[in-house]
């Protein structure tokens, strides 16, 4: 190819150029439907124009044949039919209004270039299977059209003269291939040349590429004599009315032209129809040959195709050059407006030509696709689409020439997508896109060819993608501006230019193992090349005031700067001697990501080291000098330190050997920020590094890698300069100014310079923490080998905090100190004054650091109140003064109060306790122990005789009335009663008494539940539902049961015969039998002698509530008054009850003995005179274990022989054996015995005395211990004083109650919650039974609530336990702490060793209030004190 036709056509285009008028039309593509579409609307409605018109038709033809001249049969004008083969040698011209039918394997043929067949008819064409069309050119206008399969119509290799003036044919004869669609092949190699710059035929016809109808061009011969080359491809123009059904082929290929000539270029195909159907073939390829032919043009406009027919325009094989096959030819889609450039998968070198695109209306794709290579020529070309710009299966667009790298480019549309492609501008290109997707694929710009169009500008509103090892490089400016994403996905991604200025995005992503780089690797000197400003002691203006605009501009000293980006995510490569971060608001560096200007700064520098001629040097300075060289016992001085540590912005110096390729160089400049727009944050978890260069060349010899002995030393590190709100450094993360490392016997670089200016530091309550620093922050010089120096450290310094905060990071000054001046330093925060802190509190941290003082602080605990860091217990101590003031205080209050309670105890109960005097009748037996009524106790005793005249026996329950042993009768009657009950009857009778008695299993367990908890409450359950069982048996044999086991018959009829009743405690019943009155017996009911010896049983267990006691209700006294007065049995009743309340179910053996000794000297001597002894027994115990205890009373004649009697007696009877009144006395002593033997089978049990009293097992239970502090007492009197004691007992207690709490409080709720919730109501209730039992109506009222106020207080104690194991864990937990001075000596804080001394106190409160309310319970239960006179006479004189 000639260089003057270059010239004329680069002329040729220049002159077009300016009449061009530039615009970008900004449209969304419209989506196409082959469906919807209406055949009788417009077809190019909306956004698609009407095409052009078609081209004129051929020349004048000849006049139509007939039918029968082609022997068919029928007529054009109906329907013809060809069954036999038609040739011609000249042009045919069919014409008609009806059908043509070319039948199976008829062949209608012209072979002879440029030999047009005609075919104009209104109806029906048809080419049935194997039938064929051959010809130069085809040109067929019908109605309908069809192919059927094998049908060919076939103009390949028939093509007549190219257009004039086209250049498809090569003129030399090297076997170039012919152009026309793409350019030809040339297998010439010329090594002064680039592959791109040889080809063989040119292409043409770009003009009517919508409406091809040229003749592909003919391929050169190797050999001039002799014509080799293959013809170009013929034309097809089809234009089908409605429907083009095309399952044949359309060949219009260029011909072949073997190995010793080049391939034709294809032809031209044009097809226009509604609707298409049908998958043929569609083929304008060029042709095979030594070179390849360039493929043709096709075009269709079909505005509904439904298949997919295989379009081919690829170029025709080389066999002299096999990977450089012809250009591709160009397949234009005119109804979407699509070009496609498709190769077919043959690697060329050879470039299919794009000139002009339209602007009005747009194209919408263009695919360059299979190893197809596009050219855009033109100098300052458009290149606008609608929608895609696709290149895939290593197709090349090149925009510009190699060798006249000074074009501007643009390329607009809305996506452009790389799959295995290469893109690549000569000169400089603007492009705006939406979507840039790159799959390994490469846009590479070569911009240095003149510096007027040294900078490209990427625009990319949505999204850029970077994937599978994808380049954009650019040898001079380049910007990549967005508004969406950019992202360098994985390992090769790469965005490097000499000026690289990334902007406008909102996210930039670069993936592990990408790269963001500025300047290049390696680059040449160019007019691009950076140049560092290194002899400059300055800082540019535009890093600490960068521009606004993040446009691309050369002359400024960024080589790397990404502006106005919202947040940056690092986590492969940013690398550049100045890397500028502006108006960016979030940097995060992932652990493999690094931002590094390491060895980028300069060769020189104003820090640079001596340089000796041998190429030794000493260590380069920056932040720390230069570490010194050592040569012939001398050391040679490093390089100089230079810079503002307040606002550093410098390079690092190097060696100073800028020629020599062992040269080191300094760090280059990383700033991120500026004063005016800081980052928001700085997240590094990888790495930031400014280091200068190592001395590390190595040199080959024998493959071994030996490292010199003589060269220069490190370079300095350079600057990292961060304008940030906030910074977070990781584990693994580093910023990093290090100085290199120096060679042998070099010096080692100095230190760099690391600056921190921080912006917007809050104050006060505002603050929030800037920094959070685990990782490494180095600013060392380097190493200085062999007798070289190290290099100085560098610097490190951030901007002067405000008051309260210190340091780089501007933390909040150290806990304990207070900063009221603005710096950094550590010495400026001072220490709090000690004396203003109390003993209990220590100093905290407030945000934004303390800037005055008092310095705040708090109390080293929760229970401690500020200000003065007491307890709740203390504040309310220190309140009145001081502890001994508050306990002084608290007496007299106490004292004061229980006055009060003793005067309105006094005023509500005293009238109750003192009844009126009655004066006595002389002669009556009035009980006076008891005082009461006489005229009342004569209607008493009138009312019991009259009672028991018909009593007959009384039968007891067995058991104690309790959940696990209730009330149960024998089923057997006893002897007293058989006569007067029906046995069966009487078993029935006490089944149903049995039943009645028994418990539910929800009382026992309700019982057992308060047991644990609160047994007071426990103890009230177990009485209220004795009471209702009691009631319950009343009623049922009251009203209830028909007295049917008794055999009287009036009893039975009015339910008189039976009564139930109890003791007052509810623990013994019995069962009394009256006779009816028609029974007629003389012997019933027996006489009081008659029924002797009788037992009588105790009621109660013997424990503290339910003392044993002896119940002598009207019956019984009435039947006692038949010997003894009852005055006399009252009074025994009395006094026995009165020893009996002495003894304790656990202590039976030691409290009996009294018991027994009292009725041996009170009791039997006073009865003796009326016949009666009484004695105390046991009786059998029952199954679960349980006593009863009472009396056995019998007259004298009955009285048992006690074993203490015989041996007197039978000293008497030795003293005196043969006299007649003894021999009498022993016969009347034999009877007694024999009375006696026969009297104790009839007692239940056994009579205790001092012999088997020791037999009994006293009940131990795990209240044993509490006996010796509750527990029934004799009375002691002063009965006020006692009352009053009591009360201040009771009040002090409540009060030291509430203190303990607020102690516990101090130390934590979880004590509070134990000491109130076991036993919960203990420690509560104490008080109100208290106050309770003290103000309860009358004696004998009182005493209930006074014994329940005993256990409350008993129960108590256990919470005092827990307030004391409490009290003790803790003191003995926590670490011992230095008292202040000013400490008390005695306080209630649990922090002294005077822990002990609530609960100790409250304890003796307790036992105190114990001991005491035993007294008054004994004070209000016997107000005789003679009862327990050891003086019979005065006991009965009472």
């Amino acid at each position: 190819m000639a260089v003057p036709w270059i010239h004329l056509f680069f002329f040729h285009i220049l002159v077009h150029v300016i009449f061009l008028s530039f615009f970008f039309v900004s449209a969304s593509l419209s989506d196409f439907s082959i469906v919807d579409y209406n055949l009788d609307s417009d077809p190019l409605n909306g956004d698609y124009a009407p095409p052009s018109p078609p081209p004129p038709y051929p020349p004048p033809h000849p006049p139509s044949l007939t039918c029968h001249e082609m022997r068919g049969i029928g007529s054009l004008n109906t329907t013809c039919e060809l069954n036999y083969n038609v040739n011609f040698t000249r042009d045919v011209y069919l014409e008609g209004t009806g059908n043509l039918f070319i039948l199976q394997g008829v062949v209608l043929s012209c072979p002879f270039p440029s030999c047009c067949v005609t075919i104009n008819v209104t109806g029906h064409l048809k080419l049935k299977a194997n039938a064929r069309i051959l010809g130069g050119s085809v040109y067929i206008v019908a109605g309908n059209a069809s192919l059927f399969s094998g049908s060919v119509i076939n103009v390949t290799g028939l093509a007549g003269d190219p257009p004039e003036q086209s250049t498809g044919t090569p003129k030399d004869y090297q076997g170039g291939g012919g152009g026309h669609g793409g350019r030809g092949a040339s297998c010439v190699m010329d090594n002064k040349k680039l592959p791109e710059d040889v080809w063989g035929g040119d292409t043409y016809s770009w003009e009517s590429l919508e409406h091809p109808f040229s003749h592909g061009s003919k391929g050169q011969s190797t050999i001039k004599e002799d014509d080799y080359g293959g013809n170009g491809g013929g034309r097809i123009w089809l234009e089908v009315k409605d429907v083009f059904d095309a399952w044949g082929a359309l060949l219009a290929d260029g011909g072949d032209g073997g190995i010793k000539g080049g391939g034709g270029s294809g032809g031209s195909i044009y097809i226009k129809s509604k609707k298409m159907t049908g998958g043929g073939k569609i083929s304008a390829s060029g042709g095979n040959g030594f070179a390849g032919g360039g493929g043709g043009r096709v075009s269709v406009e079909v505005f509904s195709r439904h298949d997919d027919p295989e379009f081919l325009v690829h170029g025709g094989r080389s066999f002299g050059c096999p990977t450089n096959a012809g250009g591709a030819g160009t397949f234009y889609d005119a109804v979407p407006r699509r070009l496609i450039v498709n190769n077919h998968n043959l690697s060329t070198d050879t470039d299919t030509l794009l000139f002009e695109f339209p602007d009005h209306p747009l194209w919408t794709n263009i695919y360059i696709e299979d190893h197809a290579r596009a050219t855009v020529p033109l100098l300052w070309s458009r290149l606008q689409v609608r929608g895609q710009l696709s290149l895939s299966h290593g197709a090349i667009l090149s925009f510009g020439l190699v060798h006249y790298a000074l074009s501007e480019f643009e390329l607009l549309a809305e996506e452009l997508l790389m799959s295995g492609s290469v893109i690549k501008i000569y000169g400089s290109l603007r492009m705006s896109v939406k979507i840039q997707l790159m799959l390994n694929s490469k846009i590479l710009i070569d911009g240095d060819g003149d510096a007027i169009v040294a900078t490209s500008l990427f625009e990319v509103s949505n999204l850029v993608v970077l994937k599978g090892s994808s380049v954009i490089q650019s040898n001079a400016n380049l910007g990549v501006h967005g508004q969406g994403s950019l992202n360098l996905t994985g390992p090769g991604d790469l965005i490097e230019a000499q000026h690289l200025i990334l902007s406008l995005f909102y996210s930039i992503n670069v993936g592990r193992g990408s790269v963001l780089r500025g300047p290049l690797e390696n680059a040449g000197v160019n007019h691009t090349t950076i140049r560092l400003s290194c002899g400059h002691a300055g800082c540019p203006i535009e890093l600490i005031y960068p521009p606004e605009d993040c446009n691309v501009n050369g002359s400024l000293s960024f080589t790397l700067q990404v502006c106005r980006v919202e947040d940056v995510l690092v986590e492969g490569f940013l690398e550049g001697s100045v890397v500028h971060f502006h108006l960016v608001r979030t940097v995060i560096v992932k652990s493999t990501g690094s931002i590094s200007a390491s060895g980028l700064g300069c060769t020189g520098g104003l820090g640079s080291g001596v340089l000796l001629p041998n190429g030794l040097s000493s260590g380069a300075g920056h932040g720390g000098r230069g570490g010194d060289a050592y040569y012939n016992g001398s050391y040679i001085r490093g390089g100089i330190s230079y810079g503002d540590t307040g606002l550093p912005c410098e390079f690092g110096s190097g060696s100073g050997n800028h020629s020599s390729a062992s040269s080191t160089a300094g760090g280059g400049i990383i700033v991120m920020g500026s004063l005016e727009h800081s980052l928001t944050r700085l997240s590094v978890y990888g790495s930031i590094q400014a280091d200068g260069e190592s001395f590390g060349k190595y040199s080959s010899e024998d493959d071994n890698r030996v490292l010199l002995d003589i060269g220069p030393g490190g370079g300095s590190g350079g600057t990292i300069l961060l304008f940030v709100q906030s910074l977070v450094l990781g584990d693994s993360s580093t910023i990093s100014t290090m100085g290199g490392h120096g060679s042998p016997n070099g010096g080692g670089g100095g230190g760099g310079r690391i600056h921190f200016h921080w912006s917007d530091i809050s104050v006060g309550d505002e603050y929030l923490p800037i920094t959070s620093v685990r990782g490494t922050i180095n600013i060392g010089g380097g190493i200085g080998r062999g007798l070289g120096q190290d290099g100085e450290n560098g610097t490190l310094s951030g901007k002067p905090c405000p008051q309260g905060l210190y340091g780089i990071f501007c933390q909040e000054c150290p806990i304990g100190t207070y900063k009221n001046v603005s710096g950094s330093d550590r010495s400026l925060c001072a220490k709090c004054p000690s004396h203003e802190l109390p003993h209990r509190a220590e100093y905290i941290s407030i945000r934004g650091g303390v800037t005055d003082t008092p310095c705040p602080y708090k109390c080293i605990s929760d229970r401690y109140h500020m200000p003065h860091c007491y307890t709740t217990l203390e504040e309310l101590i220190y309140t009145f003064g001081d502890p001994w003031l508050f306990g002084c205080l608290l007496f007299s209050l106490l004292i004061l109060l229980a006055l009060v309670l003793s005067v309105a105890r006094i005023k509500f109960v005293s009238v109750d306790e003192l009844p009126d005097p009655v004066p006595a009748r002389r002669g009556s037996p009035i009980d006076r122990s008891f005082p009461f009524l006489e005229s009342l106790n004569e209607v008493l005793e009138t009312s019991r005789t009259e009672e028991s005249q018909t009593h007959v026996h009384r039968m007891y329950f067995l058991g104690n009335n309790t959940f696990s042993e209730p009330w149960h009768l024998p089923h057997s009657p006893p002897k007293a009663v058989k006569e007067i009950v029906y046995e069966d009857a009487f078993n029935r009778f006490v089944d149903e008494i049995n039943d009645l008695a028994s418990y539910q299993w929800w009382e026992g367990s309700i019982y057992g539940i308060l047991c644990t908890f609160a047994y007071p409450l426990a103890w009230s359950w177990l009485q209220w539902r004795r009471k209702k069982k009691m009631q319950k048996l009343r009623e049922f044999v009251r009203s209830e049961y028909d007295h049917a086991c008794l055999r009287s018959c009036r009893s039975r009829a009015l339910y008189e015969g039976l009564k139930v009743a109890a003791t007052s405690d509810l623990m013994l019943a019995y069962v009394d039998f009256f006779l009816g009155g028609d029974e007629k017996r003389d012997d019933l009911p027996p006489l009081l002698h008659q029924r002797l010896p009788m037992s009588i049983l105790f009621g109660g267990d013997g424990s503290y509530m339910t003392p044993f006691s002896l119940q002598s209700d009207n019956i019984l006294t009435s039947l006692m008054s038949q010997s003894v007065p009852p005055t006399i049995w009252y009074r025994l009743v009395a006094g026995l009850n009165a020893q009996l309340r002495l003894v304790h179910c656990g202590h039976l053996r030691s409290n009996f003995r009294p018991v027994i000794s009292w009725l041996q000297t009170h009791a039997n001597p006073s009865l003796l005179a009326h016949g009666i002894h009484v004695y105390l027994t046991q009786s059998q115990p029952s199954a679960s274990g349980y006593d009863q205890f009472g009396l056995l009373v019998c007259t004298v004649e009955n009285e048992p022989v006690m074993p203490s009697e015989s041996p007197n007696r039978s000293l008497l009877l030795e003293k005196y054996p043969r006299t007649p009144a003894n021999r009498w006395r022993k016969a009347f002593d034999l009877v007694r015995v024999n009375e006696h033997a026969a009297m104790q089978r009839r007692v239940p049990g056994e009579i205790l005395n001092d012999k088997n009293l020791q037999a009994l097992k006293g009940q131990l239970t795990l209240c044993y211990p509490l006996y010796y502090i509750i527990r029934n007492t004799r009375p002691v009197g002063h009965q006020d004083v006692i009352g009053l004691v009591i009360s201040i007992l009771l009040l002090g207690d409540f009060s030291l109650v509430l203190l303990t709490l607020l102690q516990l409080y101090s130390i934590s709720m979880l004590d509070v919650f134990f000491f109130l919730s076991i036993f919960p109501l203990g420690i509560l209730l104490p008080f109100p039974a208290g106050i309770n039992a003290l103000f309860s109506h009358g004696s004998a009222r009182s005493v209930v609530p006074a014994r329940v106020y005993a256990l409350w207080n008993i129960i108590s104690t256990i919470n005092v336990v827990v307030a004391f194991i409490c009290g003790f864990v803790h003191f003995h937990s926590q670490s011992s702490a230095k008292r202040h001075p000013n400490f008390q000596s005695w306080n209630f804080s649990m922090d002294d060793s005077g822990w002990w001394m609530l609960p100790t106190g409250l304890f003796l409160f307790k036992t105190a209030q114990a001991s005491l309310i035993n007294y008054h319970v004994a004070n209000l239960e016997i107000q005789d004190r003679t009862l327990y006179s050891n003086d019979p006479d005065v006991f009965w004189r009472s």
